[in-house]
C-alpha cells in the first residue's frame, strides 16, 4: 500500500493543529477585548471579567459554577446558559447538544461562548449555592473489583448542603494522561446528614481521564478539589410508587437517597422498588445493607439481577437484561393501578432502555428522572 495512504492524514492533522494553535494565539495577540460585563438574571448580580475567555471559566472564577460534566470541553452539554443578548448564531460544536426549543430560546453551552463584548446571561439561581472545596481524601475502599469508594473530607468549618441525588465535579491534577486539571461528575452517594463530607463512587473507565487517575493514584490524605452541589435528579415529595433502575456506580445517587429517607423517619412512607443490574457477582456491592433495608422496611423491594451469571457464581436471583427484568416485574409483580415515577442512574444505553419499559407500561416522560452521564 501507498505510504502517502498513511502520511497524508497524518500530515493534515499536524497541519491542522498548527493552525488551530497560531489562530488562538494570534487571537489573544491581536484581540483584546478589554474588560465585559456579565449581568446575570436581570440585575441580580453582575461581575465584571476580562475578555477574551469562555463564559464557563469566566463565571467559575468568580465564584459561580456551572455544570459542566466534561469539564468545559464541549462534549457532555451539561453547561447551557440562557443568553438574554446578541451574540451570534451557535456554533457547531453546540446544535448537537441542544434541542429546537433551546435553539430558539437561545440557549448555548458557556463553554463554548467566547467573552467579547458586555452580555446578559439567565442561570437558575441554585447555581448561586454551588462552592469550591479544598478538600481531603479521608478513605478510599475497593467495593469491586473496578469501583471506588472515595469519602472526601472538606476543610475545617465548612458544611454542604445538597438535596440527595444531586452530583459533584471532582477535580484531578494534571499527570500522564492530560497536561491540565480535570474535572468530571460524579453523585454523591454520601447523605446529606453528613455535612462536612462527600463520598463518591467511581467505577475505572478504560481510557477515562479521572477515573484512571482516581483508581491508580489517588491516595489517603491527598488534597482534592470538589464543586457541589449541581443536577436536578431528586425524589420529588409525592407518594407515587418510585421504580429505581441502577448499574455499576449508578448506585450512587440510591444509596443517598435510601440513607436520606432512611435518617429522616421517611422509608418506609411509599413503596420503593429499587433494581439494580450486573453482569457478574463480583459486580455487586452493599447487598447486604440493601437485604437489611428489605427485611427492615415492608414497602422497601430489592431486585438484584446478573446478565452473565458465572458457574462460580451460584447465583439463584433474577438473570438477564436489566430492563428485561424491570419489564417482567412491572407485568407479573407490582400492583397494578398504582401510580409511579421512574429514578433511574446508570450508562446513556442503560437509561434510554429502560425509559422505553417505562413508558411501555404508562409512565410518562415527565415522571421519569435521572442525570445522563456521558
Amino acid at each position: 500500500m501507498d505510504l502517502a495512504f498513511f502520511i497524508a492524514p497524518l500530515a493534515v492533522s499536524g497541519i491542522s493543529a498548527v493552525l488551530a494553535a497560531v489562530i488562538s494565539i494570534s487571537d489573544r495577540i491581536l484581540n483584546n477585548y478589554g474588560d465585559v460585563a456579565i449581568n446575570i438574571n436581570k440585575g441580580k448580580k453582575s461581575v465584571t471579567v476580562k475578555g477574551g475567555a469562555p463564559l464557563l471559566i469566566s463565571l467559575s472564577e468568580q465564584g459561580i459554577f456551572v455544570p459542566s460534566a466534561c469539564g468545559g470541553r464541549g462534549s457532555c452539554g451539561a453547561c447551557k446558559v440562557k443568553i438574554d443578548s446578541d451574540i451570534g448564531p451557535h456554533l457547531p460544536t453546540e446544535t448537537p447538544y441542544l434541542t429546537k426549543q433551546e435553539l430558539s430560546e437561545n440557549v448555548h453551552l458557556s463553554c463554548q461562548v467566547k467573552l467579547k463584548t458586555d452580555i446578559e446571561i439567565d442561570i437558575p439561581e441554585s447555581l448561586f449555592n454551588v462552592r469550591q472545596y479544598d478538600a481531603v481524601v479521608e478513605k478510599i475502599v475497593d467495593v469491586t473489583h473496578d469501583i471506588k469508594e472515595v469519602l472526601i473530607k472538606l476543610p475545617e468549618g465548612s458544611e454542604v448542603s445538597f438535596t440527595s441525588g444531586q452530583y459533584g465535579q471532582i477535580e484531578v491534577p494534571p499527570y500522564e494522561k492530560v497536561k491540565e486539571a480535570t474535572q468530571r461528575a460524579y453523585s454523591m452517594s454520601s447523605a446529606p446528614s453528613q455535612k462536612g463530607y462527600l463520598e463518591f463512587l467511581v467505577r475505572l473507565v478504560p481510557g477515562g481521564i479521572v477515573t484512571s487517575y482516581v483508581h491508580q493514584y489517588l491516595k489517603e490524605g491527598q488534597r482534592m478539589r470538589v464543586i457541589a452541589p449541581f443536577g436536578e435528579f431528586m425524589v420529588r415529595e409525592t407518594d407515587a410508587t418510585m421504580v429505581c433502575v441502577a448499574g455499576g456506580s449508578g448506585m450512587a445517587p440510591f444509596k443517598s437517597i435510601f440513607q436520606d429517607r432512611i435518617d429522616r423517619g421517611v422509608m418506609d412512607e411509599r413503596d420503593i422498588w429499587y433494581f439494580f443490574g450486573a453482569r457478574t457477582k463480583k459486580d455487586l456491592f452493599y447487598l447486604e445493607w440493601l437485604e437489611e433495608l428489605q427485611s427492615k422496611y415492608e414497602r422497601f423491594h430489592f431486585v438484584a439481577a446478573l446478565s452473565e451469571p458465572q458457574p462460580e457464581d451460584d447465583w439463584t436471583g433474577e438473570t438477564g437484561l436489566i430492563t428485561d427484568v424491570l419489564g417482567k416485574y412491572l407485568t407479573e409483580t407490582m400492583p397494578k393501578g398504582d401510580v409511579r415515577e421512574g429514578y433511574l442512574c446508570g450508562s446513556p444505553g442503560m437509561l434510554d432502555a429502560c425509559m422505553n419499559v417505562m413508558r411501555k407500561f404508562g409512565m410518562t416522560d415527565d415522571k421519569i428522572y435521572f442525570d445522563k452521564f456521558a
